[in-house]
């Protein structure tokens, strides 16, 4: 329940069943036993939800409340129109007395619309022009590797637990995967293993090149980060961010990025099941950038089939094999390289293929049921370079990278180590199931490229030919950020 509360719940549930409803408003749980029926009809009162329970289950379901703690009330039922092609009727009584009587399409559909003009605004032609493929790129492995490390202490991309270990993330000891996975995932059912994964995501630099594919890269990430885990996405929510929508261009912006999600859910065939907005962000006539944040849940039937992100210790000798899925492309528009070295915004954010998307995580779903990976990482804000050293310092682990023989010449390893084209993830093979996962790639016609080994010897990420960091260099720089930011300034308030 949100905008309206009941009022709303009510008539739009009835009127897209094409039903009618009679509910007892003295049955609502109130906190204040005083308040009046309009009241309780239009109140938004958080965390509450309307079901739709057939009568021979109800008891069932206030049973499921009860044992989690949930209050739970009938407060109505179903009822027909009274005859056919004509619409139900939504009938609200409070003691005894009709407080409203109205076909629920009357409130949920009928009302008037107000179109808002739109209007593209007139700085997006030259900021897409401005790409930044053509800025300045390292070249040597020096510059690489300082790179590497400017990169991993940025805002955006260092170590968060800082801020994570001021709340206790294991509540109730039911959480098998939270920061820094890639989606946090709890345990549901203790004899079955039963869980969900959800994770968040939003990036309002590819938003403010082009709300559209923004809104549906934001979708794509969240989506990608569930199923790397092994979990299957089956449902999104959103957030969506903007300034004034008495702004024509921030009005086509947000029109854009609703129609990016629609589209996008539609491709991956998973329904947006509600979100909110939040407008008139902004300082004066400066809006923020069009950012919308999109949440994506998934099941997995067995948490203890989960795939974490962090490299293991390897299996083998001679390391367990690193698997780039997807392709890279020359894709650095919007990227967190741009705007950490250049202070850059321009061009066009990089393509999404949600075809792709679903396919990689079918993939996944195969290799956790058939335990073909042990661990496994999205690619996304800071390209593969950022995915390694997380997945590195995860569990102190090291790796040896190989680039491909098309990315060794002139900037192309910075390409490919900081492109951050979509569609993409790492994941640990033990040998004994490459061929397997191999196969099961092909099957899906997901492109798969080892690109090296993880390295439990040597404390180390090695990029053959172009530079290596020692795991204690690259954690000072990653851990190091927050707590001098924060760490100050908790200092000054004590």
């Amino acid at each position: 329940l949100g905008g309206a509360g009941l009022t709303c719940a009510l008539s739009e549930t009835a009127a897209a069943a094409g039903t009618g409803m009679r509910i007892w408003l003295e049955r609502v749980p109130l906190r204040e036993p005083s308040m009046e029926p309009h009241e309780i009809l239009v109140s938004e009162s958080q965390e509450r939800m309307l079901l739709i329970v057939a009568p021979e289950h109800l008891d069932a379901v206030l049973a499921i409340a009860e044992k989690w703690g949930v209050q739970a009330t009938a407060i109505g039922e179903v009822t027909a129109p009274p005859a056919e092609g004509e619409p139900g009727r939504l009938v609200v009584t409070w003691r005894g007395h009709t407080v409203v009587d109205v076909p629920p399409g009357s409130l949920a559909d009928d009302g008037p619309v107000y179109a808002r003009p739109t209007r593209e605004p007139a700085d997006r032609i030259l900021l897409q022009a401005d790409r930044a493929e053509t800025l300045p790129r390292p070249s040597t492995p020096e510059e690489l590797r300082e790179t590497v490390l400017r990169m991993v202490a940025s805002p955006n991309l260092c170590d968060k637990t800082w801020v994570t270990e001021q709340f206790d993330r294991y509540v109730l000891g039911n959480t098998v995967l939270a920061q820094p996975e890639d989606a946090g995932m709890i345990r549901l059912d203790e004899e079955t293993g039963l869980g969900v994964a959800v994770s968040v995501d939003g990036n309002g630099r590819y938003a403010r090149l082009d709300p559209y594919q923004g809104a549906r890269l934001a979708l794509a990430e969240a989506y990608r980060n569930v199923a790397v885990t092994g979990a299957e996405p089956i449902g999104v929510t959103n957030c969506l961010n903007f300034g004034s929508p008495e702004d024509p261009g921030v009005m086509w912006q947000f029109a854009e990025a609703v129609r990016g999600l629609a589209d996008g859910c539609a491709e991956l065939g998973i329904p947006m099941t509600g979100g909110n907005v939040s407008f008139y962000n902004q300082t004066g006539s400066t809006a923020i950038h069009p950012t919308p944040i999109v949440g994506v849940l998934g099941v997995i039937d067995d948490v203890r089939r989960r795939i974490p992100m962090g490299f293991p210790a390897p299996a083998h000798p001679e390391g367990d094999l690193i698997v780039l899925l997807g392709e890279t492309r020359t894709e650095l528009s919007g990227s967190e390289w741009a705007w950490v070295t250049h202070g850059h915004l321009g061009g066009v954010p990089p393509q999404v293929d949600l075809a792709r998307e679903r396919a990689l995580a079918r993939v996944m779903a195969a290799a956790a049921r058939d335990g073909l990976v042990r661990a496994a990482h999205d690619l996304s804000d800071g390209g593969l370079a950022q995915a390694l050293v997380e997945s590195c310092l995860r569990h102190n682990v090291g790796a040896r990278i190989e680039l491909p023989e098309e990315f060794r010449a002139d900037s192309m390893p910075f390409v490919y180590l900081f492109s951050e084209s979509a569609g993409r993830a790492v994941a640990v093979v033990p040998r004994d199931r490459q061929e397997a996962f191999t196969a099961l790639c092909a099957e899906h016609e997901v492109p798969a490229t080892v690109i090296g080994v993880t390295d439990g010897a040597n404390q180390a990420l090695e990029v053959v030919g172009q530079f290596s960091l020692s795991l204690d260099e690259l954690r000072a720089a990653f851990t190091s950020t927050l707590p001098k930011l924060f760490g100050d300034v908790a200092k000054t308030a004590a």
